[in-house]
């Protein structure tokens, strides 16, 4: 792919992300948020919805007035108060959010495909005339009339809008035809297009890169995936992705990453699982006898990228499937020197005890292990 294009991308963190069910940031998460965003390499920040008022206000006007490098969006319906009030808070970059598919428009908005051009275009006029940055969002665009959507991001186009944005609202795209619905709208109305997926059926980041493949420069993104319901496209899956299958840097401090998802994490009340992509404790944590040899004798054996690229650090962990390289390993972090002959002893007790206690073994145990089956150390 060619490396020249720039990919951008937008983190929704503070929006899309805090729409999860059940999660609320205070100011000061928020506020803190927006700046590792910004520290870490993000070109843009949908901070909130400004028109909500209160609190949420605030906290957009803290993040606009905090010199940070990324751009600050403000979402809004194509209302023109709801455009006053980004502006008034500080935002550079606005959205304006509007359904495009036939069952939103029918049992949601209850009005017409017209209405709903009318209204966008409109918005969008007033915004540009203000000088700032609009994308258009075209809510379910995945199930959206494709002749319509064309219709609708030329309409954007003309009426002044930086870019469209690509809703898979309800998460049921596949990337294949993702490729094929992007291509066709960069193609048809040269329009910068942003990609935002939902990840329903576990597809969201795929979408995501699909779409830049097809030739999308915008993916919008949230720490973890947080996000409505199965959440959306992951900010370090996207980065990391675009950087080790597709040779694209973005230029991010990925060694970030980790902290930036803990504190994520925290502050919405969301554990990070151990399994999960990029950030997961297990993510370099070898077991497996075959692996954590391989991983020992060169880590590129079993790792896509090195653990310090993203804030995290290797491990070999002992257990069920332990083998001898792994067990003389662990015991060298102890000062220990078992010869293969010892360690070939210790081993069906390790997997024994693994077995019956239903999990890997920690330190302590494995070296009470030795001290029992080897005498104490004088």
């Amino acid at each position: 792919m060619e490396n020249e294009r720039k990919i951008m991308i937008l983190d929704t963190t503070l929006r899309d992300g805090e729409q999860t069910a059940g999660v609320v940031f205070a100011n000061h998460e928020k506020v803190r948020i927006a700046r590792l965003l910004s520290e870490m390499g993000v070109d843009q920040i949908e901070a909130g919805i400004p028109v909500m008022g209160g609190d949420e206000e605030k906290a957009i006007k803290e993040i606009c007035q905090a010199g940070l490098k990324s751009s600050i969006m403000g979402w809004n319906r194509p209302v023109i108060k709801d455009i006053e009030a980004s502006l008034a808070v500080g935002c550079d970059a606005v959205a304006i959010s509007i359904s495009t598919s036939d069952i939103h428009i029918k049992y949601k908005l209850q009005s017409s495909r017209e209405w709903v051009l009318e209204q966008m275009v409109k918005a969008c006029e007033f915004a540009k005339k203000e000088g700032v940055y609009v994308s258009v969002n075209a809510e379910d665009a995945s199930r959206s009339d494709m002749t319509f959507l064309l219709e609708f991001a030329r309409a954007a186009k003309q009426a002044g809008a930086d870019r469209i944005r690509y809703c898979d609202t309800v998460g049921i795209m596949d990337p294949f035809t993702i490729h094929n619905n992007i291509k066709l709208i960069t193609e048809k109305t040269g329009m910068d297009v942003e990609m935002h997926t939902h990840n329903d059926f576990g597809m969201a980041t795929a979408n995501a890169l699909a779409g830049v493949l097809a030739g999308a420069s915008w993916v919008g993104v949230t720490v973890l995936g947080l996000g409505e319901r199965a959440g959306n496209a992951a900010l370090e899956e996207v980065v990391m992705a675009l950087k080790f299958i597709y040779d694209i840097d973005l230029g991010f401090k990925h060694e970030m990453f980790l902290e930036a998802a803990e504190y994520v994490s925290r502050a919405s009340g969301r554990e990070i699982p151990k399994w999960k992509a990029i950030v997961g404790s297990n993510m370099f944590a070898h077991e497996s006898g075959i692996h954590a040899d391989g991983a020992l004798k060169h880590p590129g054996t079993y790792e896509a990228f090195s653990p310090e690229e993203v804030g995290l650090q290797r491990q070999i962990v002992i257990g069920k499937h332990s083998g001898t390289a792994a067990v003389r390993s662990k015991f060298k972090e102890y000062g220990i020197e078992l010869s293969r002959h010892q360690a070939q002893e210790l081993l069906p007790m390790v997997r024994a005890t693994a077995v019956s206690l239903k999990r890997s073994l920690f330190d302590k145990e494995l070296v009470y292990m030795f001290e029992d089956y080897f005498g104490k150390r004088h």
